[in-house]
């Protein structure tokens, strides 16, 4: 019995379209990011990048459990003294529906150049059309 061995030209790639509207933040994620990794693949290998490409739709009406609408923050800063910028899911929703998504999905990705990869194959959309801003 041979073992089958994964090469990077042998890779086949889908698309698939999640509809966010009404999901939780964290198990959309979750699933979102097991599908750009490949994991739900049987050809699955840590350290080539299987995945899939993932459009998700309807970003502004994904919803978050318990308190999180006014106690979960997203921070940045410029640089510069003072330059904390602290801004709570509720502005973020309207403000960047798709950062919100974005954010969370590349949070449970690995944290190296395989997840830049991976990342890459990841479009969010605010609305039900692909018009919209993306990335």
């Amino acid at each position: 019995m041979s073992t089958n061995v994964v090469s990077a030209k042998n890779i086949k790639r889908q698309i698939h379209n999640i509809d966010a509207s009404g999901k939780v933040l964290g198990r959309l994620a979750g699933e979102v990011a097991t599908l750009l990794m490949g994991k739900n693949k049987p050809g699955f290998v840590p350290y080539l990048d299987t995945g899939d490409f993932v459009v998700v739709t309807n970003a502004s009406k994904v919803k978050v459990t318990g308190k999180k609408v006014k106690n979960k923050t997203y921070t940045r800063h410029s640089g510069y003294p003072g330059g904390l910028k602290v801004e709570t899911f509720d502005k973020m929703i309207i403000k960047k529906p798709d950062y919100v998504v974005e954010h969370a999905v590349k949070g449970m990705l690995p944290h190296n150049r395989l997840g830049n990869q991976m990342i890459k194959k990841l479009k969010v959309f605010a609305g039900e059309d692909k018009t919209n801003e993306s990335k």
